[in-house]
């Protein structure tokens, strides 16, 4: 993983936690968002549901202990993901950080997920297929696309009995950043396109769209860089 501004983690951090969140139906706006994460504080003139506060706040401490495995530069494993899960759904779900008990669907798709039996299977599977196509992988594109097609396959696995989106995102960021991508936040204004993706299982397009957004993001990184560049550090004041 490259070295990141430290004010622009934070910009991860809070756009990850309102968009991921958006996605799945929460309500809090991005400027909430900055107050809650950042200032631990639920500034807003309108009343705001607990869970949806969780939801948002978990993210934190989720992203740091994503970030906190990246420094190891350790592979993807199983019980990493199982950790991701569990700090999202803090105070939210009771089996939080295990796979789901009973069989669930995902409403409006016309599949259905792994059955409670094959999901531990399944999952270790993931994290192999995972890691070795990474390994394996000559080119960026290359791994972008693996990094797109195991996406689709966690959400069709749905592996826990909620918060499978939020884990999987953090999940397919834990793949980028180890890989020396800049993170992918996708924006809730795309939630169709990004649903699609998963339902037609469009790997190509969604690797395509990674691609786009990244190149996006990429601008916004280097005027944190720039920011952080012009900065006059206390030592240079001696």
């Amino acid at each position: 993983m490259k070295t990141l501004p430290r004010e622009y983690l934070d910009d991860i951090l809070v756009r990850l936690a309102h968009h991921s969140s958006a996605l799945e139906g929460n309500t809090i706006t991005l400027s909430e968002t900055i107050s809650i994460i950042l200032h631990n504080q639920v500034s807003s003139s309108r009343s705001i549901d607990l869970r949806e506060i969780y939801e948002i706040k978990n993210h934190e401490q989720a992203f740091h202990y994503l970030l906190e495995e990246l420094s190891k530069d350790a592979p993807l494993h199983l019980h990493t993901v199982k950790e991701i899960h569990s700090l999202l759904m803090d105070r939210l779900q009771y089996d939080r950080g295990q796979f789901k008990s009973v069989d669930n669907a995902i409403l409006g798709a016309d599949f259905l997920t792994a059955s409670v039996q094959e999901t531990p299977l399944l999952m270790q599977q993931w994290v192999d297929n995972l890691n070795y196509r990474l390994e394996a992988a000559s080119t960026e594109q290359e791994k972008i696309v693996s990094i797109a097609e195991s996406h689709i396959a966690f959400e069709r696995i749905h592996p826990f009995a909620d918060g499978n989106g939020r884990t999987g995102r953090l999940l397919l960021n834990y793949s980028l950043l180890q890989h020396g991508f800049d993170p992918l936040i996708i924006n809730s204004k795309d939630k169709g396109i990004y649903l699609h993706f998963l339902a037609e299982q469009d790997a190509t397009g969604f690797g395509q769209f990674i691609e786009t957004t990244l190149a996006e993001e990429q601008q916004r990184l280097q005027r944190f860089a720039n920011k952080e560049q012009q900065q006059i550090s206390p030592d240079s004041l001696d």
